[in-house]
């Protein structure tokens, strides 16, 4: 007899108009969600991924909007990650880190260089229809059954009761 390991995920995805009402949802329903599985609202992981969202919905609704068109929302989260993609309808204009910061009076050009500074990881893929961008953020520990006590994220625990 083989022993298998439970791997625990949890997944949520969301279509949203692509608007910017819809991207100011897409940031409330990434937190309230990751409250219920466990990283209270208002902890450095909460706030990080909600920056996250938030800066890759308005690029979605901003730079990525097909009209008629939705944008998604997906987030995955694992015994080590937190996956975050938001898709939408267009595939012509794909991200691109900065070579260089812009300058201190422009008004837009940040968006991804926070999403850079807060995730381990992102990037983009095509999509049959439009791309992804996806970014991750490593370090995540759950409870055994995926019902988290705590989750440690970098050293640090959030959403320890007791």
């Amino acid at each position: 007899m083989k022993a298998e390991t439970a791997v625990s995920t949890a997944e949520f995805i969301q279509r949203l108009s692509a608007t910017r009402r819809g991207a100011r949802l897409a940031r409330r329903l990434a937190v309230h969600r990751l409250d219920g599985w466990g990283i209270p609202y208002g902890s450095e992981l909460s706030d990080a991924a909600g920056l996250i969202v938030a800066e890759l919905a308005a690029n979605a609704v901003t730079h990525g909007r097909v009209p008629g068109r939705d944008f998604e929302l997906r987030l995955l989260l694992t015994a080590a990650t937190l996956r975050i993609e938001v898709s939408d309808a267009c595939a012509e204009r794909l991200p691109t880190a900065a070579a260089k910061p812009p300058s201190v009076d422009a008004e837009a050009g940040r968006g991804l260089l926070v999403v850079s500074a807060l995730a381990t990881a992102w990037g983009s893929a095509d999509r049959s229809v439009g791309k992804t961008v996806w970014a991750e953020l490593l370090g995540l520990v759950y409870g055994v059954d995926g019902h988290d006590e705590s989750v440690r994220c970098q050293g640090r625990t959030f959403g320890a009761k007791g």
